[in-house]
């Protein structure tokens, strides 16, 4: 089993520590030869600011060379231009924009060649979408599914990243190396029907390209669940930890706060 070092990542001389959240909004492993999707990360510290640049670009040789999540955590802040950045201590939350796991019906399916029952239409199957993307559609979400929408790159991506620097899970829907990183999954277009969201990201300029905007939603996602986490749509307890969550703002889904 992979084990995670809790000692300090410093990236500077600056002693004093605050939380950062990052979005990483994911392309596929060999995305820079796709010039419309590629990685996308974008860093906010505790006022909200952009820490360094929003960055795009592929982040495969970045996740391959990382051989700890402090690693994996410098990895992420040196594209932004933000590596001499406070860093002693702090708290990273990662919200990422890409399916963290898959149904238990689908792992079944594959593993013991266990089918289901009976199977409806596209948005209901179970070897399709997890419970979690089920409950969005219900709310008139349309959330892709790794399986039919050719995200399956993506999908791994992210999965391979919680393998390697937080396969623990702490809840269901969250993830962390049992130090200073969590990770939760969240979904920049169910996002959009959020007044919340939209006042939030009211501050900031165009940052150029939808992959940097996808990506700044995630951080924003990272923020409130880190610290406001009530007005967040939660798991209820029938929701395979296996499976994961996706988090958005519960007024997206048409939810008091």
């Amino acid at each position: 089993m992979r084990t995670f070092s809790c000692r300090l990542v410093k990236m500077s001389s600056v002693a004093q520590s605050q939380d950062f959240y990052i979005g990483w909004d994911v392309g596929g492993w060999n995305c820079d030869k796709n010039s419309r999707s590629h990685d996308a990360i974008v860093i906010l510290d505790a006022s909200l600011a952009i820490v360094g640049q929003p960055w795009r670009g592929n982040l495969r040789n970045s996740i391959n060379a990382a051989e700890t999540s402090n690693a994996w955590i410098q990895a992420l802040f040196e594209p932004c231009a933000a590596a001499d950045t406070i860093h002693v201590m702090s708290h990273i939350y990662l919200a990422i924009d890409t399916p963290l796991g898959f149904s238990e019906e689908l792992i079944n399916l594959i593993t013991e060649l266990k089918g289901v029952a009976a199977l409806g239409d596209s948005f209901s199957n179970p070897y399709l979408y997890r419970k979690t993307e089920r409950l969005l559609f219900e709310q008139g979400l349309a959330p892709l599914s790794p399986i039919k929408d050719m995200i399956g790159s993506q999908t791994t991506k992210g999965m391979h990243v919680l393998a390697r620097f937080a396969r623990q899970i702490s809840s269901c829907g969250v993830w962390t190396d049992g130090c200073s990183l969590t990770v939760l999954e969240t979904y920049p277009s169910g996002c959009q029907r959020s007044v919340m969201i939209a006042r939030l990201r009211s501050r900031y300029d165009a940052l150029g390209h939808e992959d940097k905007e996808d990506a700044l939603t995630c951080a924003l996602v990272a923020y409130l669940y880190a610290e406001q986490r009530e007005l967040l749509a939660s798991p209820a307890s029938d929701i395979p930890a296996s499976e994961g969550w996706v988090w958005v703002p519960r007024d997206a889904l048409g939810q008091s706060g």
